[in-house]
């Protein structure tokens, strides 16, 4: 009899668990239908401009764009050789733009990454005097506005002749930037004291250091820093405005406000193409940002938590 109000009592045990598990799946499916319904409706809502763009840019010449009800679908065919056709365009070929931009890009990270990552490594690793007094200064300087550097920066790079040259777009990128030399100090902070004990130790110099240690242990926060200067390089519209005046020279965005005066001159709606333009100066920023996606959240969270 004993047994049998055992086995009773354990029966009704485990049937009040899988309820219970029961309750607790249910309550989880209906959470995460919800969660994943609100992003999947955020998501569509942050793509439909996007997806318009896209759409946009496969119609025919001449084709009508801004419609309502809007269409999302061509009325014909999809127009893939648009994105050709800006790109060889008689009037305004939009590749040389292209070009002249990724190698504004590559020159000026180049001179982020050496000279922010030097200038914190002092900062952030050796002894010095007066130190702390300069670093202070330097963070002073970012309560600075940028507007009011434009034209004492324009008088003197005409000065120095580099007017309608490359040379004021990336030369000031190899002097530092307090905000990137402030997070990369901040970061180098939190590496212990003994690796630059050890490496002095078996004979290795500073530089050394900074190169072989340093550096590699600093790659989330010069992801940090390469990601944000290419946008901000790849989108810049007033540097080039300011000191480029020969049209062979322009970036992209100078180009794509050329381009899209010079299509609708000529008196045929040509939005197509203005929006293949645009669509295809966004898709390195896509790339990039996809393709690094965990390393920048990483790199954003460890730089906000270390030092």
């Amino acid at each position: 009899m004993a047994a049998i109000k055992a086995l009773s009592s354990t029966g009704r045990a485990s049937s009040k668990r899988i309820r219970f598990f029961k309750r607790v799946s249910v309550r989880r499916f209906i959470h995460s239908f919800v969660v994943y319904a609100v992003l999947i409706g955020l998501g569509i809502i942050v793509m439909m401009p996007l997806s318009w763009m896209l759409t946009a840019a496969l119609r025919g010449r001449g084709e009508p764009v801004f419609t309502i009800p809007v269409s999302w679908f061509p009325t014909n065919s999809f127009h893939f050789e648009n994105f050709w056709i800006i790109l060889t365009n008689d009037a305004y070929p939009l590749w040389r733009p292209l070009m002249n931009t990724v190698l504004l890009v590559v020159l000026n990270i180049t001179g982020v990454v050496l000279s922010n990552t030097l200038v914190a490594y002092a900062f952030a690793r050796l002894n010095f005097p007066g130190k702390d007094a300069m670093f202070r200064l330097v963070i002073l300087t970012m309560l600075m506005p940028g507007v009011v550097l434009f034209i004492p920066s324009f008088l003197l790079f005409h000065t120095l002749g580099w007017y309608n040259t490359y040379l004021p777009l990336f030369v000031p990128s190899f002097f530092g930037a307090p905000f990137y030399i402030f997070i990369t100090r901040q970061y180098m902070r939190s590496f212990p004291k003994d690796l630059d004990d050890a490496a002095l130790i078996d004979g290795a110099t500073r530089l050394d250091i900074y190169r072989r240690i340093i550096l590699p242990l600093s790659l989330p926060v010069i992801i940090v820093m390469t990601v944000f200067t290419f946008g901000d390089v790849w989108n810049d519209f007033t540097g080039p405005l300011i000191y480029l005046n020969d049209a062979s020279k322009f970036t992209l965005a100078i180009a794509l406000t050329y381009f899209r005066k010079s299509t609708f001159a000529s008196g045929v709606s040509t939005t197509n193409l203005v929006m293949a333009a645009a669509l295809l100066s966004t898709i390195p920023m896509l790339i990039l940002y996809f393709s690094l996606q965990n390393k920048l959240i990483g790199g954003i969270s460890n730089v906000g938590l270390k030092g």
